[in-house]
Protein backbone atom coordinates (compact mmCIF):
# COMPACT_ATOMS: atom_id res chain seq x y z
CA UNK A 1 0.00 0.00 0.00
CA UNK A 2 1.25 3.34 -0.62
CA UNK A 3 -0.96 5.22 1.69
CA UNK A 4 -2.93 7.50 -0.71
CA UNK A 5 1.09 8.91 -1.81
CA UNK A 6 2.17 9.37 -5.35
CA UNK A 7 5.42 7.95 -6.58
CA UNK A 8 6.89 10.85 -8.58
CA UNK A 9 10.71 10.13 -10.30
CA UNK A 10 13.05 12.89 -9.72
CA UNK A 11 13.63 13.68 -12.85
CA UNK A 12 11.06 13.30 -15.63
CA UNK A 13 11.98 13.30 -19.41
CA UNK A 14 9.31 14.47 -22.36
CA UNK A 15 9.77 14.69 -25.70
CA UNK A 16 10.00 18.34 -26.68
CA UNK A 17 7.50 19.77 -29.04
CA UNK A 18 9.15 21.84 -32.34
CA UNK A 19 11.12 24.41 -30.74
CA UNK A 20 12.19 27.68 -32.06
CA UNK A 21 15.57 27.74 -34.00
CA UNK A 22 16.60 30.49 -32.63
CA UNK A 23 16.16 28.73 -29.09
CA UNK A 24 17.83 26.00 -30.48
CA UNK A 25 20.35 27.59 -31.76
CA UNK A 26 21.28 29.21 -28.00
CA UNK A 27 21.05 25.96 -26.79
CA UNK A 28 24.12 25.26 -29.11
CA UNK A 29 25.91 28.62 -28.54
CA UNK A 30 25.51 28.01 -24.33
CA UNK A 31 27.19 24.09 -25.40
CA UNK A 32 29.96 25.72 -27.16
CA UNK A 33 30.63 28.06 -24.60
CA UNK A 34 30.47 25.35 -21.82
CA UNK A 35 33.24 23.50 -24.02
CA UNK A 36 35.39 26.16 -24.23
CA UNK A 37 35.47 26.52 -20.25
CA UNK A 38 35.65 23.06 -19.84
CA UNK A 39 38.71 22.61 -22.53
CA UNK A 40 40.44 25.86 -20.43
CA UNK A 41 40.85 24.10 -17.23
CA UNK A 42 41.95 20.93 -19.03
CA UNK A 43 44.39 22.64 -20.85
CA UNK A 44 45.76 24.79 -17.73
CA UNK A 45 45.79 20.83 -15.51
CA UNK A 46 47.39 18.77 -18.33
CA UNK A 47 50.01 21.53 -20.23
CA UNK A 48 50.46 24.56 -17.68
CA UNK A 49 49.21 26.73 -20.57
CA UNK A 50 47.52 29.42 -20.67
CA UNK A 51 44.29 28.19 -22.31
CA UNK A 52 43.61 31.85 -23.89
CA UNK A 53 47.11 31.44 -26.40
CA UNK A 54 45.62 27.88 -27.07
CA UNK A 55 42.71 29.33 -28.06
CA UNK A 56 44.59 32.58 -30.11
CA UNK A 57 46.44 29.20 -31.54
CA UNK A 58 43.09 27.46 -33.10
CA UNK A 59 42.17 30.67 -34.79
CA UNK A 60 45.73 31.41 -36.04
CA UNK A 61 45.94 27.69 -37.23
CA UNK A 62 42.85 28.53 -39.53
CA UNK A 63 43.28 32.17 -40.18
CA UNK A 64 46.24 33.29 -39.78
CA UNK A 65 47.64 33.54 -43.44
CA UNK A 66 45.49 33.86 -47.12
CA UNK A 67 46.71 30.59 -47.97
CA UNK A 68 45.57 29.03 -44.45
CA UNK A 69 41.93 30.61 -45.57
CA UNK A 70 42.23 29.63 -48.30
CA UNK A 71 43.17 25.75 -47.33
CA UNK A 72 40.78 26.03 -44.77
CA UNK A 73 37.64 26.74 -47.42
CA UNK A 74 39.38 23.91 -49.65
CA UNK A 75 38.75 21.37 -46.97
CA UNK A 76 35.38 22.69 -45.96
CA UNK A 77 34.49 22.46 -49.68
CA UNK A 78 35.20 18.86 -49.81
CA UNK A 79 33.81 17.74 -46.39
CA UNK A 80 30.43 19.93 -47.26
CA UNK A 81 30.79 17.99 -50.71
CA UNK A 82 30.90 14.63 -48.87
CA UNK A 83 28.20 15.77 -46.79
CA UNK A 84 25.83 16.69 -48.98
CA UNK A 85 25.97 13.44 -50.62
CA UNK A 86 25.01 11.19 -47.58
CA UNK A 87 22.27 13.50 -46.85
CA UNK A 88 19.67 12.41 -49.23
CA UNK A 89 20.10 8.79 -48.35
CA UNK A 90 20.10 9.36 -44.47
CA UNK A 91 17.08 11.40 -45.02
CA UNK A 92 15.31 8.19 -46.39
CA UNK A 93 16.77 6.48 -43.71
CA UNK A 94 19.30 4.30 -45.73
CA UNK A 95 22.23 4.42 -43.60
CA UNK A 96 24.95 4.65 -46.03
CA UNK A 97 28.47 4.40 -44.50
CA UNK A 98 29.59 3.89 -47.51
CA UNK A 99 31.26 7.58 -48.33
CA UNK A 100 34.75 6.42 -48.28
CA UNK A 101 34.50 3.90 -50.96
CA UNK A 102 32.41 5.94 -53.28
CA UNK A 103 34.63 8.96 -52.88
CA UNK A 104 37.23 6.39 -53.60
CA UNK A 105 36.21 4.86 -56.95
CA UNK A 106 35.47 8.70 -57.74
CA UNK A 107 39.36 9.64 -57.05
CA UNK A 108 40.40 5.96 -59.17
CA UNK A 109 38.06 6.79 -62.39
CA UNK A 110 39.54 10.22 -62.15
CA UNK A 111 43.36 9.13 -62.29
CA UNK A 112 42.88 6.40 -64.58
CA UNK A 113 41.58 8.98 -66.88
CA UNK A 114 44.50 11.41 -66.19
CA UNK A 115 46.96 8.61 -66.88
CA UNK A 116 45.96 6.84 -70.01
CA UNK A 117 44.24 9.71 -71.47
CA UNK A 118 46.76 12.43 -70.91
CA UNK A 119 48.08 12.56 -74.32
CA UNK A 120 45.06 11.25 -76.37
CA UNK A 121 42.27 14.05 -75.58
CA UNK A 122 42.77 17.83 -75.37
CA UNK A 123 42.96 19.09 -71.88
CA UNK A 124 39.29 20.66 -71.73
CA UNK A 125 37.80 17.31 -72.81
CA UNK A 126 39.90 15.24 -70.90
CA UNK A 127 38.36 16.98 -67.82
CA UNK A 128 35.09 16.25 -69.23
CA UNK A 129 35.88 12.71 -69.95
CA UNK A 130 37.51 13.02 -66.14
CA UNK A 131 33.98 14.20 -64.83
CA UNK A 132 31.51 11.90 -66.36
CA UNK A 133 33.81 9.19 -65.17
CA UNK A 134 34.26 10.14 -61.54
CA UNK A 135 30.44 10.62 -61.48
CA UNK A 136 29.69 7.01 -62.73
CA UNK A 137 31.73 5.53 -60.79
CA UNK A 138 30.72 7.10 -57.48
CA UNK A 139 27.18 6.59 -58.81
CA UNK A 140 27.46 3.08 -59.97
CA UNK A 141 29.38 2.39 -56.16
CA UNK A 142 26.51 3.62 -54.51
CA UNK A 143 23.77 1.61 -57.06
CA UNK A 144 24.96 -1.66 -55.84
CA UNK A 145 23.98 -1.59 -51.98
CA UNK A 146 21.13 -0.18 -53.02
CA UNK A 147 19.57 -2.43 -55.54
CA UNK A 148 20.67 -5.65 -53.47
CA UNK A 149 18.60 -3.05 -50.59
CA UNK A 150 15.86 -3.13 -52.88
CA UNK A 151 15.35 -6.23 -54.45
CA UNK A 152 16.43 -8.35 -51.08
CA UNK A 153 16.59 -5.72 -48.23
CA UNK A 154 20.02 -6.27 -47.43
CA UNK A 155 21.45 -4.79 -44.61
CA UNK A 156 22.73 -1.33 -46.10
CA UNK A 157 24.96 -0.44 -43.32
CA UNK A 158 26.78 -3.39 -43.39
CA UNK A 159 26.84 -3.47 -46.92
CA UNK A 160 28.26 0.01 -47.50
CA UNK A 161 31.01 -0.56 -44.41
CA UNK A 162 32.24 -3.44 -46.46
CA UNK A 163 32.43 -1.57 -50.26
CA UNK A 164 34.62 0.44 -48.36
CA UNK A 165 37.14 -2.19 -47.89
CA UNK A 166 36.83 -3.58 -51.20
CA UNK A 167 37.21 0.22 -52.98
CA UNK A 168 40.37 0.65 -51.16
CA UNK A 169 41.87 -2.53 -52.37
CA UNK A 170 40.84 -1.62 -55.63
CA UNK A 171 42.97 1.51 -55.68
CA UNK A 172 45.92 -0.03 -53.69
CA UNK A 173 46.33 -2.20 -56.46
CA UNK A 174 46.21 0.00 -59.27
CA UNK A 175 48.77 2.24 -57.30
CA UNK A 176 51.34 -0.81 -57.84
CA UNK A 177 50.23 -0.88 -61.39
CA UNK A 178 50.87 3.03 -62.03
CA UNK A 179 53.51 3.71 -59.38
CA UNK A 180 56.64 6.10 -60.44
CA UNK A 181 58.80 5.62 -59.58
CA UNK A 182 58.61 1.70 -60.14
CA UNK A 183 59.42 0.31 -56.57
CA UNK A 184 58.10 3.53 -54.72
CA UNK A 185 54.60 1.86 -54.01
CA UNK A 186 52.87 5.64 -54.78
CA UNK A 187 51.97 6.99 -57.93
CA UNK A 188 53.27 10.82 -57.25
CA UNK A 189 51.75 13.66 -58.90
CA UNK A 190 50.21 12.45 -62.18
CA UNK A 191 50.98 14.53 -65.17
CA UNK A 192 53.10 17.03 -63.23
CA UNK A 193 55.10 18.87 -66.31
CA UNK A 194 52.16 19.04 -68.85
CA UNK A 195 49.35 19.55 -65.95
CA UNK A 196 46.89 17.31 -68.51
CA UNK A 197 43.11 17.09 -66.31
CA UNK A 198 44.13 19.70 -63.84
CA UNK A 199 41.56 21.60 -62.71
CA UNK A 200 42.17 25.34 -64.28
CA UNK A 201 43.15 28.20 -61.59
CA UNK A 202 40.73 31.35 -61.11
CA UNK A 203 43.21 34.10 -61.02
CA UNK A 204 45.98 33.14 -59.01
CA UNK A 205 43.97 30.84 -56.88
CA UNK A 206 44.23 26.62 -56.65
CA UNK A 207 41.27 26.03 -54.92
CA UNK A 208 38.55 28.79 -55.55
CA UNK A 209 37.15 26.36 -58.37
CA UNK A 210 36.42 23.72 -56.14
CA UNK A 211 34.68 26.34 -53.50
CA UNK A 212 32.46 27.32 -56.78
CA UNK A 213 31.71 24.22 -57.13
CA UNK A 214 30.88 22.95 -54.46
CA UNK A 215 28.73 26.20 -53.35
CA UNK A 216 26.70 25.49 -56.37
CA UNK A 217 25.88 22.09 -55.17
CA UNK A 218 24.57 23.11 -51.82
CA UNK A 219 22.04 25.72 -53.44
CA UNK A 220 21.06 22.89 -55.86
CA UNK A 221 20.69 19.77 -52.90
CA UNK A 222 18.85 22.53 -50.80
CA UNK A 223 16.33 23.19 -53.79
CA UNK A 224 16.15 19.30 -54.80
CA UNK A 225 15.31 18.08 -51.20
CA UNK A 226 12.89 21.14 -49.72
CA UNK A 227 11.27 21.80 -53.21
CA UNK A 228 11.12 18.83 -55.96
CA UNK A 229 9.06 15.81 -56.08
CA UNK A 230 11.98 13.69 -55.57
CA UNK A 231 12.94 15.39 -52.12
CA UNK A 232 9.30 14.85 -51.36
CA UNK A 233 9.73 11.29 -51.80
CA UNK A 234 12.71 11.03 -50.31
CA UNK A 235 10.87 12.14 -47.07
CA UNK A 236 7.98 10.12 -47.17
CA UNK A 237 10.03 7.09 -47.85
CA UNK A 238 12.19 8.42 -44.64
CA UNK A 239 9.18 8.87 -42.72
CA UNK A 240 7.39 5.71 -43.57
CA UNK A 241 8.08 3.14 -45.73
CA UNK A 242 4.53 1.10 -45.91
CA UNK A 243 2.96 4.85 -46.00
CA UNK A 244 5.24 5.56 -49.12
CA UNK A 245 3.40 2.38 -50.60
CA UNK A 246 0.20 3.22 -49.98
CA UNK A 247 0.05 6.82 -51.93
CA UNK A 248 1.83 4.94 -54.62
CA UNK A 249 5.54 5.64 -54.59
CA UNK A 250 7.47 3.38 -55.69
CA UNK A 251 10.11 2.44 -53.05
CA UNK A 252 12.66 0.13 -54.59
CA UNK A 253 13.07 3.11 -57.58
CA UNK A 254 13.39 5.82 -54.95
CA UNK A 255 15.91 4.42 -52.80
CA UNK A 256 18.08 3.05 -56.22
CA UNK A 257 17.89 6.51 -57.68
CA UNK A 258 18.90 8.20 -54.32
CA UNK A 259 21.45 5.87 -53.86
CA UNK A 260 22.62 6.68 -57.37
CA UNK A 261 22.63 10.12 -56.73
CA UNK A 262 24.40 10.11 -53.38
CA UNK A 263 27.28 8.17 -54.84
CA UNK A 264 27.65 10.33 -57.84
CA UNK A 265 28.09 13.33 -55.20
CA UNK A 266 31.07 11.19 -53.60
CA UNK A 267 32.35 10.23 -57.26
CA UNK A 268 32.58 14.05 -57.65
CA UNK A 269 33.90 14.55 -54.33
CA UNK A 270 37.15 12.26 -55.65
CA UNK A 271 37.54 14.37 -59.08
CA UNK A 272 38.12 17.24 -57.37
CA UNK A 273 40.05 16.35 -54.85
CA UNK A 274 42.30 14.05 -57.43
CA UNK A 275 42.05 17.01 -60.49
CA UNK A 276 41.69 19.60 -58.43
CA UNK A 277 43.70 19.64 -55.32
CA UNK A 278 46.09 16.44 -54.46
CA UNK A 279 47.00 15.86 -58.17
CA UNK A 280 47.40 12.01 -57.02
CA UNK A 281 45.68 9.01 -55.44
CA UNK A 282 46.34 6.87 -52.67
CA UNK A 283 44.27 4.82 -50.48
CA UNK A 284 44.00 7.61 -47.50
CA UNK A 285 43.54 10.29 -50.03
CA UNK A 286 39.36 10.76 -48.85
CA UNK A 287 41.03 11.15 -45.09
CA UNK A 288 37.81 9.57 -43.26
CA UNK A 289 35.71 12.62 -45.34
CA UNK A 290 33.28 9.87 -45.62
CA UNK A 291 32.93 8.95 -42.06
CA UNK A 292 33.09 12.62 -40.92
CA UNK A 293 30.40 13.80 -43.09
CA UNK A 294 27.81 11.54 -41.13
CA UNK A 295 28.75 13.21 -38.13
CA UNK A 296 28.34 16.41 -40.12
CA UNK A 297 24.57 15.27 -42.13
CA UNK A 298 23.33 14.49 -38.79
CA UNK A 299 24.62 17.62 -37.19
CA UNK A 300 22.85 19.65 -39.45
CA UNK A 301 19.92 17.63 -39.16
CA UNK A 302 19.86 17.27 -42.93
CA UNK A 303 19.77 20.71 -43.97
CA UNK A 304 22.74 21.97 -46.65
CA UNK A 305 22.18 25.49 -44.85
CA UNK A 306 23.12 24.64 -41.80
CA UNK A 307 25.31 22.03 -43.26
CA UNK A 308 27.44 24.89 -44.18
CA UNK A 309 28.10 25.68 -40.26
CA UNK A 310 28.62 22.10 -39.05
CA UNK A 311 31.21 21.46 -41.74
CA UNK A 312 33.07 24.65 -40.98
CA UNK A 313 32.72 23.83 -36.96
CA UNK A 314 34.25 20.23 -38.20
CA UNK A 315 37.05 21.41 -40.06
CA UNK A 316 38.12 24.76 -38.00
CA UNK A 317 38.72 22.14 -34.73
CA UNK A 318 40.65 20.04 -36.95
CA UNK A 319 42.84 23.14 -38.40
CA UNK A 320 43.53 24.43 -34.86
CA UNK A 321 44.71 21.39 -33.71
CA UNK A 322 47.42 20.27 -35.96
CA UNK A 323 48.24 24.04 -35.20
CA UNK A 324 48.37 23.61 -31.26
CA UNK A 325 50.47 20.57 -31.53
CA UNK A 326 53.20 22.91 -33.74
CA UNK A 327 52.83 25.85 -31.66
CA UNK A 328 53.27 24.74 -28.23
CA UNK A 329 55.68 21.32 -28.83
CA UNK A 330 52.64 18.89 -27.91
CA UNK A 331 51.54 15.98 -29.23
CA UNK A 332 48.49 16.01 -31.95
CA UNK A 333 46.59 13.63 -29.03
CA UNK A 334 46.08 17.00 -27.05
CA UNK A 335 44.55 18.86 -29.78
CA UNK A 336 42.20 16.11 -30.57
CA UNK A 337 41.44 15.80 -27.09
CA UNK A 338 39.97 19.44 -27.02
CA UNK A 339 38.33 18.90 -30.08
CA UNK A 340 36.30 15.97 -28.45
CA UNK A 341 35.26 17.74 -25.74
CA UNK A 342 33.98 20.04 -28.19
CA UNK A 343 32.06 18.04 -30.30
CA UNK A 344 30.74 16.33 -26.90
CA UNK A 345 29.05 19.41 -26.02
CA UNK A 346 27.79 20.20 -29.30
CA UNK A 347 26.68 16.46 -29.66
CA UNK A 348 25.27 16.18 -26.34
CA UNK A 349 23.49 19.11 -26.25
CA UNK A 350 21.06 18.17 -28.94
CA UNK A 351 19.54 15.73 -26.87
CA UNK A 352 18.11 19.37 -24.35
CA UNK A 353 16.98 20.53 -27.59
CA UNK A 354 15.05 17.00 -28.41
CA UNK A 355 13.85 16.79 -24.71
CA UNK A 356 13.13 18.57 -22.41
CA UNK A 357 13.70 17.34 -18.09
CA UNK A 358 11.33 17.83 -15.67
CA UNK A 359 12.18 17.61 -12.08
CA UNK A 360 10.03 16.15 -9.07
CA UNK A 361 9.20 19.94 -7.00
CA UNK A 362 7.10 21.22 -10.19
CA UNK A 363 4.92 18.18 -11.08
CA UNK A 364 4.90 16.03 -7.77
CA UNK A 365 1.65 18.19 -6.90
CA UNK A 366 0.34 18.07 -10.72
CA UNK A 367 0.61 14.10 -10.29
CA UNK A 368 -1.05 13.86 -6.96
CA UNK A 369 -4.19 16.20 -8.41
CA UNK A 370 -4.31 13.69 -11.37
CA UNK A 371 -4.97 10.75 -9.16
Amino acid sequence: MNNGKVRVPLVHISRRSALPWYKAWAIRGIAIVLALIVCGILTTLLTGEDPIQIYISMLDGAFGTSRRIWVLLQNIAILLCVSLALTPAFKMRFWNIGGEGQILAGCLATAACMICLDEVLPNWLLIAVMLVASLLAGGIWGLIPAFFKAKWNTNETLFTLMMNYVAIQLVAFFIIIWESPVGSGNVGIINQQSQAGWLPMIGTNRYMLNVLIVAVITVLMYVYLKYTKHGYEISVVGESERTARYVGIKVERVIMRTMLISGALCGLAGFLLVAGTDHTITTTISDNRGFTAVMVSWLAKFSPIFMVFATFLIVFLDRGASEIASDFGLNEAFGDILTGVILFFIIGCEFFITYQLHFRGRHAKEAAENV
